[in-house]
């Protein structure tokens, strides 16, 4: 009796020696690995101040695109007989007399919603041309290098020492009428230096790896390894100091429409001016703008710091 206990004590042992052997030699599932833009979307998904940014943007886009979905007034009436003196009405909500009137009798709250329209626009056309222009700058001087990066960082240079907002003065006192799309080419004009030395940078960097040597051996032409493996991989820091600088372009605009130098229309620059001209009897009429003006700002610089984290791996 005692053999047969020992006996069936060892073939148990043995039966799970075998079975941790087999387990041992079970492949085990590789995680999947995600890249760089897939880590920072995972980051953003749990950044609040990423999240609190992205619905006021969004909010703002469709005010942008949809002003009458928010108000049925003329931003551009006016009613004399509905003067500034007339305070507002903070129990009519949405309505046109919600903000009160400005001093020719026009809505604060229409011309509030219609502003948001040149602002964006402006932004978005500004970052726009300056990511194009300066990031072909960039990219050019720092592929090439030699000669052609000193020409084009001596330009740089040049630009770098105008003052910005009196460079852009300057140029935009030329012009009589000042529309949209002259701001915007006033703006793009001095506001791409700073990155194409961001491009220029992430290129220097870039061309020196491996991927980037094995194209040149195949013989793949310039334009492809620019386009194919260089520029997709110097995006991120290019895309940060746009989405902070399209916020700035913002507070740009509306500094020069304070200045009378931006644009010939429904703008909250020109309201916060106009408003400065009546601040001691109705202070609605800067003050509203100018609340609008600063949580645009905040929500797109906002928006480019939570990119900045999400993309740099020291903060991981």
């Amino acid at each position: 009796m005692p053999d047969m206990t020992k006996s069936d004590t060892a073939a148990t042992t043995a039966t799970d020696a075998v079975a941790t052997a087999d387990a041992a030699v079970q492949p085990v599932k590789a995680e999947k690995v995600r890249s760089l833009w897939g880590d920072a979307w995972a980051d953003l998904r749990r950044n609040k101040i990423f999240i609190t940014s992205a619905v006021m943007i969004l909010l703002l886009m469709t005010i942008t695109f949809f002003p009458g979905w928010f108000t049925s007034a003329n931003p551009t009436y006016g009613d004399l007989a509905k003067h500034y003196i007339q305070k507002p009405q903070l129990g009519k909500v949405f309505s046109p007399e919600w903000l009160g009137y400005d001093a020719q009798g026009r809505s604060v709250y229409a011309r509030l919603i219609y502003g948001a329209r040149a602002s964006i626009a402006v932004g978005f056309g500004t970052t726009i041309v300056v990511t194009v222009v300066g990031g072909l700058v960039g990219m050019i001087a720092g592929y090439f290098g030699g000669l052609v990066d000193s020409i084009l960082s001596r330009l740089v240079d040049v630009f770098f020492g105008i003052p910005f907002l009196l460079g852009t003065m300057v140029v935009l006192n030329s012009f009589p009428e000042r529309t949209t799309w002259v701001v915007i080419g006033a703006l793009g004009f001095f506001g791409w230096t700073q990155l194409a030395r961001v491009m220029r940078g992430a290129v220097i960097t870039t061309k020196q790896s491996d991927y980037v040597q094995a194209a040149k051996a195949l013989g793949a032409s310039t334009p492809r390894i620019l386009f194919r493996h260089i520029l997709p991989n110097t995006l991120a820091p290019v895309i940060v100091v746009a989405t902070i600088s399209l916020g700035v372009y913002i507070g740009s605009e509306a500094t020069l429409s304070f200045l009378g130098l931006g644009l010939n229309g429904v703008s909250w620059g020109n309201d916060i001016s106009d408003g400065g001209n009546s601040i001691r009897v109705a202070q609605w009429i800067m003050l509203y703008p100018s609340i609008m003006l600063t949580i645009t700002v905040l929500a797109f610089i906002m928006l480019g710091e939570a990119v900045r984290n999400a993309l740099d791996p020291k903060t991981r």
